[in-house]
């Protein structure tokens, strides 16, 4: 028997052997249930002395539940992927999904957060990346502390400092480090890095994982060697273009990104250079294109849709306890045709 204290939905559904959707129509009054699963619901409530707390109340008077999905953009293929995965499972519990795009606005997100507050969404998932920002951090944990304490949950995707809040982490820096190693290991020691902004946390750990990589394989990476721009195809097209003026004499460039570097291989490709005969490339995420590309891309490839899923399970779940969860989500390098090995240059 499960204990009386801190009971959740979760565990309601637990003991009747239903899912938390059918759980969740039961006790919010919906006619739509088979009879025996009705009684099985209500036994376990009454078992396990289950009382909805005020968030939930209110969400019983609401037409139709609703989760809020924020995110830095939602035209970009990795979230699109992501969102693939959410979608997925908030159609399987029956959940209207709302999806915002800050577009990389700190600001952007605590607004969007702060609505969904008083739109009284039922979980809200952050699937963008955390900002190293301490006062964003501050403005976004009193935004979402109270929400929690009324019942709301909270899910992330990736690293977020300081916020008490269950998480699915991608192995951004782990396989970003596997990556270096995997480059220099087809004989580069001249490389350029194109990177988001150093603002953003993802950005962080993939460049870290990065430079951590090629320093154990006795490659030195210098501020000269990486170039900043939007964590975008855009971006990555204007980084290379400032790669190609400074006459950075690379033989391998990585992006942070995907998108990034698919900009980068279209500036390059634009100013006479070829990929892989003249530089290779690669990204990081393994968005669905990549492998499409000519050359295709060597990239770390995550498990986008399942991402999605799992971060979207995890809100829909409940925290126990206070104690938040994480789940990690490894990488593997994938290495195609835009990279090649090199002779090395004197």
């Amino acid at each position: 028997m499960i204990a009386r204290s801190h009971v959740t939905l979760e565990d309601v559904a637990q003991e009747a052997n239903v899912s938390l959707a059918t759980a969740s129509r039961v006790l919010n009054g919906t006619t739509n249930v088979r009879e025996d699963l009705r009684d099985r619901v209500l036994a376990a409530a009454t078992d396990l002395a289950y009382t909805p707390n005020v968030h939930a109340q209110a969400l019983a008077g609401a037409s139709h539940p609703m989760v809020g999905v924020v995110c830095h953009d939602v035209s970009d293929p990795y979230f699109a992927a992501v969102a693939r995965g959410v979608l997925r499972v908030a159609d399987r519990n029956g959940l209207l999904v709302m999806l915002a795009s800050t577009f990389h606005d700190p600001e952007k997100e605590i607004a969007y957060v702060s609505t969904l507050r008083r739109q009284r969404a039922s979980a809200i998932v952050l699937a963008g990346s955390a900002f190293e920002d301490r006062a964003w951090e501050r403005a976004l944990s009193a935004e979402l502390e109270p929400y929690r304490r009324g019942g709301g949950q909270v899910a992330v995707i990736g690293r977020h400092r300081n916020l008490r809040a269950d998480s699915v982490q991608p192995e951004n820096r782990s396989g970003a480090k596997a990556l270096a190693a995997a480059l220099a290991g087809l004989g580069h020691r001249r490389f350029a890095v194109l990177t988001g902004p150093r603002t953003l946390t993802t950005v962080v750990d993939r460049f870290t994982g990065f430079r951590e990589g090629l320093a154990e394989a006795g490659v030195e990476l210098s501020e000269g060697d990486v170039f900043e721009g939007a964590f975008s195809r855009d971006g990555g097209h204007a980084a290379a273009r400032e790669l190609l003026a400074a006459g950075h004499k690379a033989t391998c460039v990585f992006a942070v990104s995907d998108e990034m570097a698919i900009g980068a291989m279209t500036a390059l490709r634009e100013a006479g250079r070829s990929v892989p005969d003249d530089v290779s490339v690669a990204g990081f995420g393994n968005i669905p294109v990549a492998q499409d590309l000519n050359p295709a891309l060597t990239t770390v490839t995550l498990p986008l849709e399942d991402l999605g899923e799992q971060v979207m399970e995890l809100a829909l779940s409940g925290t126990r306890g206070g104690r938040s969860r994480v789940r990690r989500m490894g990488g593997e390098v994938v290495l195609r045709e835009s990279t090649a090995r090199t002779r090395r240059r004197r």
